[in-house]
C-alpha cells in the first residue's frame, strides 16, 4: 500500500469526519484522479518534441501518456485539426498516492522561489488545479538529457463537495498552501 494511502486513512480520514462533523466515515472526501497536462504548442512544426515531451511524461507519471488533438483547425497558429497539441496522464489509486507524495515531498521543494501553492486555485466543486513552469523538478528528469523545458498542469479530483472540505482533505496531505489559514466559504 503507497505510503499516503495509508496516512489518508489513519489520520486524514478521522480527523476529517471529527472536523467536519460527518455521520458516516464513508463520507469524508476523499482523492479519486491526478489529471497531469502537458502542453505541446512547439510540436506543430517537429513531430520529434512531442516524443521527447511524452518519454518525460512517461518517466514522471509512471505510466503510459496519451497524445491529444486538436478539435479544430487554428490558421493564425498553423493548427489542423487531428494535430498533436499536448500529452495527458490520468493517475488512479496507488500510482495517485505515490505521485502526489513525489511531489509534495520532493519535487516541490526544488521549486526556486517556493514560498507555497495558493488557496485560491479550486473549481468550486472540490478540485484543486496547479501549474508547473519546469518539468525538470522532479529527479527522474535527468537535466542533461532535457531539449527543452516544459510546463505542465496538475489536477487533483477529489470526491469533496465544497472547496473547503477539498482544502482540508488536501491540508491533510501536506500541500505546502500560502497562508496557512486557508480560504473561507
Amino acid at each position: 500500500m503507497a505510503r499516503l494511502k495509508d496516512h489518508y486513512e489513519k489520520v486524514v480520514k478521522p480527523a476529517l469526519v471529527n472536523e467536519m462533523g460527518y455521520k458516516n466515515p464513508f463520507q469524508a472526501p476523499r482523492l479519486t484522479k491526478i489529471i497531469i497536462n502537458m502542453g505541446l504548442g512547439e510540436a506543430v512544426q517537429d513531430s520529434r518534441k512531442a516524443q521527447g515531451a511524452l518519454e518525460e511524461l512517461a518517466l514522471i507519471a509512471g505510466q503510459k501518456p496519451v497524445l491529444t488533438k486538436a478539435k479544430t483547425s487554428i490558421a493564425g497558429f498553423k493548427l489542423r485539426e487531428g494535430m498533436n497539441i499536448g500529452a495527458k496522464v490520468t493517475l488512479r489509486r496507488d500510482r495517485m498516492y505515490e505521485f502526489l507524495d513525489r511531489l509534495v515531498n520532493i519535487a516541490m521543494p526544488r521549486i526556486r522561489d517556493f514560498r507555497g501553492i495558493s488557496p485560491k486555485s479550486f473549481d468550486g466543486r472540490g478540485n484543486y488545479s496547479l501549474g508547473i513552469k519546469e518539468h525538470i523538478i522532479f529527479p527522474e528528469i535527468n537535466y542533461d538529457k532535457v531539449d527543452q523545458i516544459r510546463g505542465m498542469d496538475v489536477t487533483l479530483v477529489t470526491t469533496a463537495k465544497t472547496d473547503k472540505e477539498a482544502l482540508a482533505l488536501l491540508k491533510g496531505f501536506d500541500l505546502p498552501f500560502t497562508g496557512q489559514k486557508g480560504q473561507e466559504n
